[in-house]
């Protein structure tokens, strides 16, 4: 054990260790020239020259900023052709912030490629920038610059920047002490120090000012440093007083004299529990007991603040100091009897074949499940492979002995333990620990491998984890196949070729996305290609049209079958195009013209008119202005549009129509003077209407001199008269039109209309000039049965009786069935009623059957009419079989035919 525990270094109750990740890649990089930008969670590092410094240069003297893995390994470089940069600094999706001195912030990507740019604002921009601070707040990454006006201007989110001014420090006209930006409940302030005194300014014009609980006389705060989480704060005097305490300054944990007045050259925690200084070859840690640890440090170091610990950028190396977690301090301490130490000692022993494995597994029998858990924790704090190793196969031995362990916490750190060994390789370069990696979460951790475009490993973790493809290996194509349309060295058809042979159906990728992002590369031919792989039109038709190929679009649309795509198509192309090339353009797709032409007949009749006039289409022409007719107010411009129908249905060689629409202009006109005349209103109605409301009215000569002039049928005009004089109540009238001449409609007619309005004593004018045939139903209709019944005796006609005597005796029987209140008796009235209704033979011998099981009050003849029922209502032979030999049984007097009859029965 003494090569785990040999790099611990006690601070206080707790022991700190520093261990070296990685050798640098880097060559001839000496930090103390650049100005070093390294972002948190094990992410990139950006190198600029710093220009404060007296260097020799070869070549350019245009700066250079070179971004590295935390391996060393060179990602890119960008050749700075812009003003002066004041800060560099990481944002939390690792864009790399350069900020200049005239308040401008530019934006790239680790491969150096432009992504945007935004302003700290005018007074910014005016006044320069002085100095810049790059912190995490609530809302993501935000930036805090100050002017040479020693003014503040802060954004909480640099993808959404939002300028807010702090509040001014009165009386401030030097250069303050130093400054810190503190981002906590949800809400970013800074503390700045004037000398000894200490201002706290909001984005609200409020400052106040703060008092640290210093036991000693302080000149000047030098340095200033918050902790990763925003609660702990160091403040570093001109006396050498480095003071440690909470970020409100309410709570002082220790005050810890350095001896050294000197500022130093970074201050920064090392995660929460204690504060690193560096100085010239020298890293002092001090703990919140006032307990300190020396480091010596043959080269300049960069200090960058993690989670979990401080990661030491140097000319050579990249190490990782931080706390010694509590769970392998109990399974390495020399001397732990802590049951992680027992098991991980039995599991050696074991591996060596010693007896002593079994020793060590009954000394801690009761606490076993305790000590595998001890040994899973401590094997995901441990970056060595080889340790991790150890500490599972102890935590595996240890299972053995237990019965009801739950797998899952074991499986979950292997794969944790995979992914992050995986991640953590010099060539991928992303030194995350266990407790980082849990904080930043899976999801970001790939898509920060997409980001580097370590596709294949991204890939691989996602489908070792089983992550849902939609948030996996899907997306993770998709990356790729943007990435892959910006390589303007390959030929489209090879890149469209390579994209769909590997994405082919995964679900959940677009493949007009990936057009898009060709299309914006200026790749327009690749974007089509990949657009025929899309399946939806959806998806295609407005990616082609933004590419301007508009018939390709409207081809598309119409195949989809999507009216609505088609429409938003074609009103693209009306607005974009002259009426003649939009019209030449839809007339070689039918069903593009055809939802054209539906949208004018709904939306521009004018439009309308126009197409069909272009196209010779006298039908459909006629047809709409027949219709634009009937929304004309004035009448003489609808007179004029049905006239103008009429033409175009004469062009068409329509002449039904034409003679219709003519005859509809008569009509209009004869209307139109009936209004004059009568002041009533008749537009708009029908031929049948208008005689109709003419004869309704008594005005019998226009009706009839309306008939003539339209030729109206005979047949017709009495049926419209008739119902008119009927539903107007003029029976005399009526009377007097039925002896004007021999009715073309016959004479029942005028009983129906009589009857219909509850006239009968008109209806039995009409009986008589009936045909003696139909005498005998008329007078039933009106209810004269007994004229009815002497007809049909006059006629001797057996057949009209039976009809009359069926009425009488219905006519009773609804009589008795209203007026009994006997249950028995209006069943029996029913089943009459039934009997006289009915013509099915079946169904009247049942009904018969029915009222002699109502009326038989004798036992066996009740039987027997049941067993009759059962007979007509029984379709199956068995079963009518057995009917029968039960009404034999009934019906027979003989013993011997009864027991005969009985033996049949069983058998059956």
């Amino acid at each position: 054990m003494a090569h785990v525990t040999g790099d611990w270094n006690p601070l206080g109750q707790v022991f700190y260790r520093k261990q070296e990740i990685y050798s640098m890649g880097w060559r001839d990089i000496d930090l103390d020239k650049f100005v070093v930008a390294a972002a948190p969670y094990g992410g990139p590092i950006a190198l600029i020259r710093d220009e404060t410094k007296l260097v020799r240069v070869q070549g350019s003297i245009r700066p250079v900023i070179y971004i590295y893995t935390s391996s060393g390994r060179e990602i890119s470089s960008i050749r700075w052709n812009s003003g002066h940069v004041i800060h560099l600094g990481w944002s939390c999706s690792e864009e790399l912030l350069c900020v200049q001195e005239d308040g401008s912030v530019l934006v790239y990507d680790i491969f150096g490629q432009f992504k945007r740019t935004f302003s700290m604002g005018t007074e910014a921009k005016e006044m320069k920038v002085r100095d810049c601070r790059i912190f995490n707040s609530h809302q993501g990454t935000g930036l805090a610059v100050m002017t040479s006006s020693y003014r503040i201007f802060m954004v909480n989110n640099v993808d959404e920047p939002r300028i807010r001014r702090m509040a001014d420090v009165p009386g401030l006209d030097a250069p303050p002490s130093s400054w810190v930006v503190i981002s906590q409940d949800r809400q970013s302030r800074v503390l700045l120090a004037r000398e000894n005194d200490l201002y706290l300014l909001d984005h609200g014009g409020q400052y106040s000012r703060q008092l640290a609980p210093v036991s000693q006389q302080v000149e000047a705060y030098t340095e200033m440093a918050v902790s990763f989480n925003n609660k702990y704060l160091a403040l570093f005097t001109n006396t050498g007083l480095l003071w440690i305490g909470s970020s409100d300054l309410e709570r002082a944990y220790c005050e810890f004299d350095t001896k050294c007045p000197q500022r130093p050259k970074q201050l920064a925690w090392c995660g929460t529990g204690a504060i690193v200084g560096y100085w010239e070859n020298i890293l002092l840690m001090v703990g919140p007991g006032k307990d300190y640890v020396k480091y010596n440090v043959d080269s300049t170091v960069h200090l960058v603040p993690e989670l979990d610990g401080l990661r030491i950028l140097s000319n050579y190396s990249h190490e990782f100091l931080h706390k010694v977690p509590s769970v392998v301090e109990c399974v390495f301490k020399i001397g732990s009897i802590e049951p992680g130490a027992m098991l991980y000692e039995a599991s050696r022993e074991f591996q060596n074949g010693s007896p002593k494995a079994d020793e060590y597994i009954r000394m801690i029998q009761d606490r076993l499940q305790v000590a595998v858990d001890q040994c899973i924790q401590a094997a995901g704090c441990e970056h060595e492979p080889t340790t991790q190793r150890m500490l599972l196969r102890a935590a595996s031995f240890g299972k053995c002995f237990l019965s009801d362990m739950n797998p899952e916490p074991f499986v979950r750190m292997c794969r944790m333990l995979r992914v992050l060994n995986s991640v953590r390789d010099f060539t991928i370069g992303i030194p995350l620990s266990c407790a980082q990696l849990e904080q930043l979460s899976m999801p970001v951790l790939t898509d920060r491998l997409v980001l580097r475009r370590q596709y294949p490993l991204a890939i691989r973790i996602c489908q070792y984890l089983k992550m849902p493809d939609a948030e996996g290996v899907s997306r993770i194509l998709a990356h790729w196949a943007c990435y892959k349309v910006q390589q303007t060295h390959v030929d489209d058809e090879l890149i469209a070729r390579s994209i769909n042979e590997k994405l082919r159906d995964t679900p959940g990728i677009s493949y007009s996305e990936i057009a898009a992002k060709a299309a914006e590369c200026g790749r327009t031919e690749l974007a089509i290609r990949l657009l025929e792989y899309e399946p939806k039109s959806a998806e295609q038709v407005p990616l082609l049209m933004k590419m301007g190929r508009d018939q390709l679009a409207l081809a598309k649309a119409v195949d989809s079958g999507d009216t609505d795509l088609v429409y938003t198509v074609v009103m693209h192309l009306k607005e974009k195009l002259t009426l003649g090339d939009f019209l030449m353009t839809i007339r070689n797709l039918p069903t593009a013209q055809s939802l054209y032409l539906q949208y004018c007949k709904e939306q521009n009749r004018e439009m309308l008119q126009d197409l069909y006039y272009q196209e010779d289409n006298f039908q459909e022409s006629a047809n709409c202005r027949v219709m634009d007719s009937y929304n004309e107010t004035r009448m003489d411009e609808r007179l004029r549009a049905l006239q103008q129908a009429q033409e175009s249905y004469t062009k068409a060689r329509n002449e039904f129509a034409a003679k219709v629409t003519e005859e509809q202009v008569r009509l209009l006109k004869y209307q139109i003077r009936l209004e004059e005349e009568l002041k009533r209103p008749y537009l708009d109605l029908s031929l049948h209407d208008t005689i109709s409301q003419l004869t309704t009215e008594g005005n019998h000569k226009l009706a009839e001199q309306l008939r003539k002039e339209f030729k109206v049928p005979d047949k017709r005009f009495w049926w419209l008269k008739i119902q008119a004089l009927a539903e107007g109540s003029d029976w005399a009238e009526l009377d007097r039109f039925a002896k004007s001449k021999k009715s073309p409609i016959g004479y029942e007619p005028f009983i129906d209309v009589c009857l219909k309005h509850q006239n009968r004593y008109e209806a039995n004018k009409y009986v008589g000039r009936i045909a003696d045939p139909a005498k005998v139903k008329a007078y039933i209709k009106i209810g004269n049965l007994e004229q009815a019944a002497e007809t049909a005796m006059q006629q001797r006609s057996e057949e009209d009786l039976n009809l009359v005597l069926s009425k009488r005796l219905l006519t009773c029987l609804f009589v008795c069935l209203l007026v009994t209140w006997s249950r028995r008796q209006r069943q029996l009235t029913c089943l009459f009623v039934c009997l006289l209704v009915t013509w099915n033979r079946r169904q009247r011998q049942l009904t018969c059957l029915f009222v002699c099981l109502l009326v038989t009050w004798n036992r066996r003849q009740r039987q027997l009419t049941c067993l009759f029922v059962c007979l007509l209502v029984t379709w199956n032979r068995r079963q009518r079989q057995l009917t029968c030999l039960f009404v034999c049984l009934l019906v027979t007097w003989s013993r011997q035919q009864r027991q005969r009859c009985s033996r049949v029965v069983r058998r059956i």
